[in-house]
């Protein structure tokens, strides 16, 4: 069998590269031609329409107003409280002494009214964060639609009920409603001091246990709303996924809603605990007022830090005198930043609410 002929290149050609059974190397006529560099694009401005440029600039007005409005208010805050803090006897933070009646001698001190400011907050917030999220898993889970929807709007409208109401109802209503009770938890759990003798008469309602199932009521709706709407929002493939493996509807619940919706959900408690840290007029009627110091029974009396610049505001004839309340307000006002800040937070950290 021959062997198969190869090209030869030709004599003197001078390619030194020319190698039997080789392919020759292309010749200059059969290069490649380099791409020619394209034109730059001139890429031409958007028109932006009247419209749209206005829309913008009112909403950049809109959120640093904002901001600057509250920038204002703490600096006008902080400029009236220094003088009167610079003229207070006693320790600003830890004495519970309140005596401003002369502007020559103040002695103020914050501590009974952060303490009742706090613990009524935190008694509205216990009650109302187990309720709102039953209320809400029942509207979003279990429901029908054509009673989720009006049930809603029921729990909505608590929103809409003045303060001044709430306080009155909680005074002449709920007070003598809970005046059974209270001596109950007073003579069988006295020894626990939370629910020891108060400093104020049981029977009149005027105690923070009162304001704290009062500020509950009031909270609700807000916990409630927003909850609602993080519950709602779980992915519908993370739901029929989990029924697809044979979940109950409380395993669905437990395993899809609440895992999504936490964060929401103590979200939502934290703007509740802000709203209730400055109720006034509510509290204002319900606490009685005492010369007692707290002594950390649920059946005491007092002010929180709204109730007493409240009860106070009428008497602000002197600017020594009313610059201990704005010290006050204050402390107050970072106390709600600090709360709403730390709801904030909690949010940001997790995409699927963004």
């Amino acid at each position: 069998m021959n062997d198969p002929v190869v090209a030869k290149r030709p004599a003197g050609s001078g390619d030194p590269g020319a190698v039997r059974g080789v392919a020759a190397a292309p010749t200059a006529s059969e290069a490649p031609i380099p791409p020619t560099p394209a034109a730059p694009e001139t890429t031409k401005a958007p028109h932006v329409r009247p419209g749209d440029r206005i829309f913008r600039g009112l909403a950049t007005g809109s959120g640093v107003f904002i901001v600057v409005l509250i920038g204002a208010i703490g600096l006008f805050l902080i400029l009236q409280a220094i003088p009167s803090l610079g003229l207070d006897q006693i320790n600003f933070l830890t004495s519970r002494e309140w005596n401003t009646t002369d502007p020559a001698n103040l002695r103020f001190g914050i501590l009974d009214l952060l303490l009742v400011t706090v613990i009524v907050s935190i008694l509205a917030l216990l009650i109302a964060m187990p309720i709102a999220l039953g209320i809400a898993l029942f509207l979003t889970q279990y429901a029908p639609r054509n009673l989720a929807r009006p049930f809603a709007y029921v729990v909505d409208l608590l929103a809409a009920v003045p303060s001044i109401v709430f306080g009155l109802w909680g005074l002449f209503v709920l007070g003598p409603v809970l005046f059974p009770f209270s001596e109950w938890l007073i003579e069988n759990l006295g020894w626990i001091p939370l629910f020891a003798k108060g400093n104020v008469n049981v029977q009149l309602g005027g105690t923070i246990f009162t304001a704290g199932i009062v500020v509950a009521v009031m909270i609700l709706p807000i916990i409630t709303a927003v909850s609602r709407e993080v519950f709602d929002r779980t992915p519908r493939m993370h739901i029929e996924g989990a029924i697809a493996l044979g979940a109950t509807k409380w395993e669905v619940v437990r395993t899809t809603v609440l895992p999504f919706g936490k964060a929401g959900y103590v979200s939502a408690s934290m703007l509740g605990l802000g709203r209730a840290l400055g109720e006034t007029i509510a509290v204002m009627i319900i606490l009685s007022t005492t010369s007692a110091s707290f002594g950390w029974s649920l059946f005491d009396g007092g002010a929180t830090f709204a109730s007493k610049i409240a009860l106070a505001a009428p008497e602000f004839n002197d600017t020594r005198s009313a610059g201990a309340y704005i010290a006050a307000g204050l402390v107050l006002f970072v106390l709600t930043f600090v709360v709403n800040a730390i709801a904030r937070s909690i949010v940001a950290g997790h995409k699927e609410y963004e």
